[in-house]
């Protein structure tokens, strides 16, 4: 990286894209210690499970965006804004959206804030596109 603003921008989701991993890991031991209880959560099937499982998966899946955003920008040379709202908006995205599946599993009434981590992950990919298609 050559010390412009996207450079220090993406090295923030380099560490979230790590973090996030070692939380999909975390999540994954910590829903593993109940996984053979049948009626955990209401059952297998349950809404409420699978969103904990949503959740678990989100850490990783936005954890690999993170960490692929930051792979692309050293090779968009200079970048500018566009990276900068892309690297915040894949940001917001990785934290909101595990965040939304945990809120939504105890209560549906929070099934709107979805609107959050998705719009931030489309913008995210929108602005890095929008500076691929600039080479």
């Amino acid at each position: 990286m050559n010390g412009n603003i996207s450079d220090h921008a993406a090295q923030l989701n380099l560490a979230l894209a790590w973090i996030w991993i070692l939380l999909g890991f975390v999540s994954g031991f910590v829903l593993g210690l109940f996984f053979h209880r049948e009626d955990w959560l209401g059952g297998y099937g349950s809404f409420q499970r699978r969103l904990y499982r949503l959740a678990h998966i989100a850490f990783f899946g936005t954890g690999f965006v993170n960490f692929m955003f930051w792979l692309t920008v050293p090779r968009l040379g200079a970048g500018g804004t566009a990276l900068v709202v892309a690297s915040w908006a894949f940001i917001v995205g990785a934290i909101t959206m595990p965040l939304c599946c945990v809120l939504m599993a105890q209560s549906k009434k929070f099934k709107l804030l979805f609107g959050v981590p998705v719009f931030s992950l489309i913008t995210g990919a929108a602005a890095t596109l929008w500076e691929v298609f600039k080479l």
